[in-house]
This record gives C-alpha cells, structure tokens and sequence, in this order.
C-alpha cells in the first residue's frame, strides 16, 4: 500500500446500533483499502468480540496513537476503551457519550491535519442529547467547531446528487424556510461546492415544493413566486440551473443525466428517491452523504443506527464503503 493514500479516520458510531458492524465489514473489503489507508476510532475489544461473533473476517490491531497507523492489513484501531454495559438496540446516555468521544477525537484530527478526511458510522441524535449534546448530530458539531457557515450535504449514489434547502426541521418549518433568497442561497452554495466532489461548473435541476411545481399558481404558489425567482437570479450570476422542476418527474431527469446534481426542498423530497434508487436487497441503502464546505473532507452513512437489525449480523454496509471511497475520491480531488 502506498502512504500517498488519503488517510481517512473511521468514527464507529453508536455500540448499541449497527456502526460498529458496518464498519468491520466495510474494513474487510479489498475496495476501502484500494481507496484509502483508513484507522478506526472506537472500543478496540467491542469491535473484535463483535467480529468473532458474526464471523466478520477482519483483522484488528490495536494501536495507542495516529502516528502508529498503516496501511492495509491488520486494520489499525485507535482504542478507546470505553463502552462497558451496553445492549444492542438499547437507548441510552452512556452510548450517546462514547460515540461522542470518537466523533470528537476525530474532528480534531481532521483539523489538525493528521488524517484527510473522516467517515463517520451513525450515532443516535437521542442518546447524544441524552448525554447532553446540544447538537442534533456530527454535522452541526463540525460546523460549529470549524467556524463553518455555509455548506450543504451532498447525498449520492453514482446515479443521482441531491442537496437539500432543509433537511432535519418539520415539515411546515421548512415549506416556511422557501423563500426567494433560502433557495438562492441553496443554489450557489452548491454551484460553489460542488467542484470538491469532482464535478466543476454543474448544472443543477432545482426542485419545486408543490405537486406539479405549483401547476401555473392553481396547486399553491411558492414555485411561481420564491423558487422561480430565486432560478432566474441564479442563472443571471451564470449558474447553470433550471426549475422549479415538478417533484414527481423531476429525479428521472437526474437519472437520464440531464443534470449533475438536483437541489431538493426539504428531506424526504431528496432522501426518498436516494433510498430507493440504492436499494440493497435486506433493506439497506448504498447511497451516502458527503459534507461541502467543511475545511476537511467528511462523509458519512444516509442511514442510522438502525435499533431494529443491530447486533444481527444483517446490516449492509454499502453506504459506508461508498462513504470511504466517496471521502478519499474527495481528497484526491483537492490535492
């Protein structure tokens, strides 16, 4: 393996839930270590003892420091030794506060320089809260740390790229957060991020909020009088955009590559299509999400802890292999 591999951090996510699974299976496969030189953040004995129990093959080695990491086989572990009573699908504070600690450690080795970039498995908004987060997820805690205002989440697959106006609000907040300038800031934000996912200049297809974009005024008339708008200023700045696009037909049009990436609404405007269009049969989800605008690059899993599966040897782990592989393209394409 070569050290000219982007170095990028694994957090394992929350113990009760499916991270520590998905990202055993994701470090066993030859494509991660194809892509990357990675090392794991999370509970060294949690990991192996969960691997010999689902018969993950996977070789772990426990190492003090990041300085200690190579590339490759046995996959290095940075152990924080921390989980103890723990049960799979168990909300708790206690899990909350260990997947913090590696969510922590490894955003102050992105900052600092000694990884490239991070791919963080699931936590659980709760339990993070219930160990007195005041952050809804990694996301809101990178931002902050960084200083970071302006960035969006790119989701994809291959096939489609969304970003998204809103994504974690109720659905009245944020049919209220389309307004001429929130869209045209969504629209340039991602016009101007989109090349650190390789892609320069995109064309972008933005999304209406009614049922047929608004139908001319008669099914609502947000399209007509924020949305439509916020297109026209963006194309007279020279972004390339179209829309508002009717929702319904709209992720079609992405998939027959008339634009390089859709700008959705709110949540699951953009999830739902990414869900279905990466469908791994069990019911996973090989999509991804890759954060533009943070000083380092960050990706993470489109699912969550997953309660329901954890600790069953069942979760696929598509979106985390996406997720490594998805972070080290990124990396290259910033070097």
């Amino acid at each position: 393996m070569s050290e000219q591999q982007p170095f990028i951090a694994l957090t394992m996510g929350d113990p009760a839930g499916i991270g520590p699974e998905v990202t055993l299976k994701a470090v066993a496969t030859d494509r991660v270590h194809e892509a990357a030189k990675v090392v794991v953040l999370g509970d060294y004995d949690h990991l192996t003892g969960l691997a010999d129990r689902l018969d993950i093959d996977v070789d772990l080695r426990r190492v003090d420091s990041i300085d200690a990491v190579t590339a490759g086989r046995p996959v290095d572990v940075i152990d924080f030794d921390n989980v103890t009573d723990f049960e799979y699908g168990d909300l708790r504070a206690e899990n909350g506060r260990v997947s913090l600690e590696y969510v922590e450690r490894s955003i102050d080795l992105a900052i600092s320089g000694e990884v490239d970039g991070l791919c963080n498995a699931p936590i659980h908004k709760q339990a993070i809260n219930m160990a007195g987060s005041e952050y809804a997820g990694h996301t809101d805690m990178m931002a902050d740390r960084t200083d970071t205002e302006r960035y969006t989440a790119l989701l994809t697959d291959g096939d489609i790229n969304v970003t998204h106006l809103s994504i974690h609000v109720p659905l009245s907040e944020a049919i209220e957060r389309v307004t001429e300038e929130n869209v045209l800031d969504a629209i340039r934000v991602t016009h101007e991020r989109m090349p650190e996912a390789g892609i320069e200049d995109p064309s972008l297809g933005v999304v209406g909020i009614n049922p047929h974009a608004g139908d001319g005024g008669v099914i609502g008339t947000l399209d007509d009088e924020e949305i439509a708008p916020a297109v026209e200023r963006a194309r007279e700045e020279g972004i390339d955009a179209e829309g508002p696009l009717p929702p319904d037909s709209a992720f079609n049009r992405a998939l027959d590559d008339d634009y390089d990436c859709m700008v959705a609404m709110y949540h699951d405007q953009g999830h739902i299509p990414l869900f279905v269009n990466s469908h791994v049969e069990g019911g996973g989800v090989g999509a991804t999400v890759l954060i533009l605008g943070f000083p380092f690059v960050r990706a993470t899993t489109l699912h969550g802890t997953a309660y329901d599966i954890a600790g069953r040897g069942i979760a696929a782990p598509h979106s985390m292999i996406t997720g490594i592989t998805l972070a080290a393209d990124a990396v290259r394409h910033g070097s």
